[in-house]
């Protein structure tokens, strides 16, 4: 939003240049390296990135003459306040060398006034840096010039960077002059603290919120950037970069300047993850996998593995919170996945894990925060991200409160012991002495569940779940299952498939369910983009339909259609199989299965 791709402002002998209308020419070897923040900040409102709403409520006022005597920006850092109140002061005292112009917001060509405002060098233009000037003595001296005129300019602008950072009397020491001013000066105030400026303040400003800029925005930016500067740079860095500004167009500017530096002048995906510390997107997701189906041992080894090359521990956790959170987007608005920000691996993978319960992102979400605080306190860093990740593993099966009082009136539960920490056994949970609820310790080879739950099962084929609800007689879901369901992926524990275009817009979500109890387990079921294999049911008719065509080819069947016109085959029955003869020979052919016209 405030630094911008679009505009090149260099000093001294060079002029202003936009992208589109001169090449990008790099500074001699004389002149001083420019960091990008700098060498592409915005010079005008067409420049800035992301403040849409700010710039069409300037052009208005600025077109039917309504402008204040004060403005106030607030934003996070690095989204242009500074720089906006820069090109405000600009556009109110544009003027051309002909003495033409006026104030606007439309600066095609740079006036008079433009270069040196920009560059803060203008006498005009007092700019004051509330944090070091925070006492009353400073803004006396402010307010003491402001009844003087300006020298050259249409317009006195006093720009107030970080004003929370005033004391109160400073700040009273304003308010006369802020309600009254005199009609050739403007203020213009700038902060991150807005809630710290009092309201005698604000009610005198007109204020704008400048916003954080979106991922996809940011990117397009960069990427500008990166084609003016002869960078060669990847879709995932970039996604990297801007997720880690947070929507700041400064700090993105200056993760890019890094990532060059680190890279000389070819940026990608792994440069941006070493520079910044994080763990490879796929490889997080790996882990997330691990941890959700209850595999402690491969989390484990996954989190130390990425550990050995260098990723920060609480980074690691930090990234499986962020992807918890993705996946609960994703699960409520599925059009998250199309955010630019979001790379392939977590775009494709992530639709697999939507069938997660709510309740169980929601847990693995608030552990994570709090494993967060506790890793950045411990002495031992992995140590305790390796505790989060147990903890996390082991509790994903655990019941919610309205579950377990389910579980207590069953009268198993309510009576039954609860084992010694460390001892081997089912979990459970029972009524305690005080009418408490007390769990009890978890297996360490099984994971938690409910009395009713059937015990582990292992299905390794798409067609044991379909024989599974056969004998299940879930007649429902067997249907499903042979019409509605094109098989992408099957495997113990994950079921990926593509739904017919009948087929019910809860069915991923009941096969789970169905899963969980007949195999005592929680299994991903996701539904994938990708094509997958056809139908049971339209594989069983493409397969009477080839035995209908190969047996209306044998010359037994042709001899009997002669001798029967109009004839028609209605079933094919293995002879291995017979229903009434046991002895036919191989060449027999069952005629009852001939549907004739005897008038004919």
């Amino acid at each position: 939003m405030s630094d911008t791709p679009d505009s090149v402002t260099e000093t001294d002998d060079q002029t202003i240049s936009m992208f589109g209308d001169a090449p990008f020419a790099a500074p001699s070897p004389a002149t001083p390296y420019r960091v990008l923040a700098r060498k592409y900040r915005p010079q005008t409102f067409d420049d800035l990135i992301g403040q849409d709403a700010m710039v069409q409520t300037l052009s208005n006022a600025f077109e039917t003459g309504r402008i204040p005597q004060a403005w106030i920006l607030t934003g996070v850092r690095g989204v242009g306040k500074t720089t906006t109140a820069r090109i405000l002061a600009r556009g109110l005292n544009y003027l051309l060398p002909d003495g033409t112009g006026g104030p606007t917001i439309h600066m095609p060509v740079e006036g008079v006034h433009c270069r040196a405002i920009m560059e803060s060098r203008h006498v005009d233009i007092l700019e004051m840096d509330a944090a070091s000037h925070t006492g009353i003595d400073d803004v006396k001296q402010l307010t003491d010039g402001v009844r003087y005129s300006p020298a050259s300019a249409r317009y006195k602008v006093y720009i107030i960077d970080e004003v929370h950072m005033l004391s109160d009397k400073a700040f009273n020491a304003f308010l006369k002059t802020l309600e009254e001013p005199p009609p050739h000066a403007k203020f213009i105030f700038a902060t991150t603290e807005i809630r710290k400026v009092p309201v005698t303040i604000l009610s005198r400003c007109q204020r704008f919120d400048l916003r954080r800029v979106e991922a996809d925005v940011l990117v397009n930016h960069l990427r500008k950037i990166c084609v003016a500067e002869g960078v060669t740079i990847d879709d995932e860095a970039l996604a990297l970069i801007a997720r880690a500004a947070e929507g700041s167009v400064r700090d993105s500017l200056s993760l890019l300047d890094q990532g060059i530096a680190h890279g000389a002048g070819t940026v990608d995906g792994e440069t941006v993850r070493t520079m910044l510390g994080l763990a490879d997107r796929a490889r997080v997701i790996d882990l997330f996998e691990s941890v959700m189906k209850g595999d402690i041992a491969a989390a484990l080894a996954e989190l130390r593995a990425q550990y050995d090359l260098g990723a920060d521990p609480r980074s690691i956790l930090s990234d499986l919170a962020e992807f918890t959170h993705f996946i609960t987007r994703l699960k409520v608005v599925p059009d998250s996945a199309k955010d630019s920000s979001v790379t392939e691996a977590e775009r494709v993978r992530g639709a697999t894990f939507t069938s997660l319960p709510m309740r169980v992102l929601s847990r693995a979400w608030q552990m994570l925060l709090k494993g967060i605080t506790e890793v950045a306190e411990a002495p031992k860093p992995i140590a305790a991200a390796e505790m989060v990740l147990v903890r996390l593993a082991y509790a994903a099966d655990l019941p919610t409160p309205d579950e377990a009082l389910k579980l207590l009136s069953q009268e198993n539960y309510t009576s039954a012991p609860v084992p010694s920490g460390g001892s081997s056994g089912s979990g459970g949970a029972r009524m305690t002495a005080n009418g408490g609820l007390s769990v009890a310790a978890r297996s360490d080879t099984a994971p938690m569940r409910s009395p009713e739950a059937a015990p582990t099962m292992r299905l390794d084929r798409y067609e044991d779940l379909v024989a599974l609800a056969t004998e299940k007689r879930d007649i429902s879901l067997k249907t499903a299952l042979e019409r509605d369901v094109r098989l992408v992926r099957f495997e113990d524990g994950r079921f990926e498939f593509s739904p017919s275009e009948d087929a019910s817009p809860q069915l991923a979500a009941d096969i789970g369910k169905r899963l969980q109890e007949w195999t005592g387990k929680r299994w991903i079921v996701a539904v994938s983009s990708e094509q997958g294999k056809e139908t049971l049911r339209d594989a069983s008719d493409k397969a009477k339909a080839s035995k209908l065509a190969d047996i209306s080819a044998h010359p037994l069947v042709q001899a009997a259609f002669a001798q029967f016109p109009g004839a028609q085959i209605l079933e094919v029955r293995d002879l291995s199989q017979p229903l009434i003869d046991t002895n036919t020979e191989d060449d027999s052919f069952d005629f009852s299965a001939l549907d004739h016209d005897f008038d004919d």
